[in-house]
């Protein structure tokens, strides 16, 4: 299968985040139109481009992925008469490592919680990690944008400290 994300995901600490050049973020507002443990879809609109995204279930670190560019004006009416949960956040895209690394700052009911991902070749990659990564969160489903937009961080009884590192 040719369209595979193989993907890991990271709590950020915010205090040394902040330290961190990363220039203006993308506003991403995006919402679900489905969600189950087979396939989550999505819409998605971030700067002036809309998406629609089908994901397949997770193993661990892969799974099945087709996006595809919709009009802008498309994405926003889909978020806002169909999804059945919702998530916004600020996207920063920081060069690490010869890699890129996608920075989300969430906001509204998941405001505080910030998450690092990094796309990779195969499930094999050596990667550096940068001072601000604290750990992994690959495969807890918590932190999936999906479960986000149902069960916001706020509302989590126990979250996880993620200023120390475990």
């Amino acid at each position: 299968m040719k369209n595979i994300e193989i993907e890991k995901k990271f709590l950020v600490d915010h205090k040394k985040w902040q330290l961190v050049p990363k220039g203006t973020g993308i506003l991403f507002d995006q919402g679900y139109l489905s969600i189950d443990k087979d396939k989550v879809v999505r819409v998605r609109a971030a700067g002036n481009k809309g998406y629609i995204t089908v994901k397949g279930a997770s193993e661990s670190m892969v799974r099945p992925e087709y996006e595809y560019v919709i009009p802008y004006s498309d994405a926003i009416e889909l978020i806002c008469n169909f999804s059945i949960g919702r998530v916004k956040k600020l996207r920063y895209n920081v060069e690490f490592g010869g890699r890129r690394w996608e920075v989300d700052e969430f906001q509204g009911d998941n405001f505080g919680l910030i998450l690092a991902e990094i796309e990779l070749e195969n499930s094999d990659c050596v990667i550096d990690y940068p001072d601000w990564i604290l750990h992994e969160v690959t495969g807890d489903q918590r932190y999936y944008n999906s479960y986000l937009s149902h069960y916001p961080f706020n509302a989590w009884s126990c979250p996880i400290p993620y200023n120390e590192k475990p």
